[in-house]
């Protein structure tokens, strides 16, 4: 835990970097203010969502990889998806980001850790 920025600073820059890119951002669940968990969707357009969730690696670091994606055939599933992972995890941030490269944006937040 030592040298992690506590969780509602994380998702502040999220989304200040977001609103810089061009795109918009919201928090859809406040988790816990120092050391909540950070799940991130991104949208186009407001369609297509892509869940991103910082998973470790084996070198020890830990990046933000695309766990789930919502399409034409399971939009459902995915808006229960993240309903029953925040009844799991209530000390979980859910920050929804609307933004027209995702990959680049995401790319953008691994370099500002």
């Amino acid at each position: 835990m030592e040298g992690r920025l506590p969780a509602h600073l994380e998702a502040g820059a999220i989304m200040r970097l977001a609103e810089s890119e061009g795109g918009f951002a919201t928090v859809l669940a406040k988790g816990e203010r120092d050391a909540g968990t950070i799940l991130i969707v991104t949208l186009c357009r407001g369609r297509d969502g892509i869940l991103f969730e910082r998973m470790p690696q084996l070198d020890g670091s830990r990046k933000f990889l695309a766990v789930k994606r919502e399409g034409i055939d399971n939009n459902q599933e995915f808006a229960e998806y993240l309903a029953r992972r925040r009844r799991q995890d209530s000390d979980m941030w859910l920050i929804e980001v609307d933004i027209a490269d995702r990959e680049r944006f995401v790319a953008r937040i691994a370099e500002l850790s």
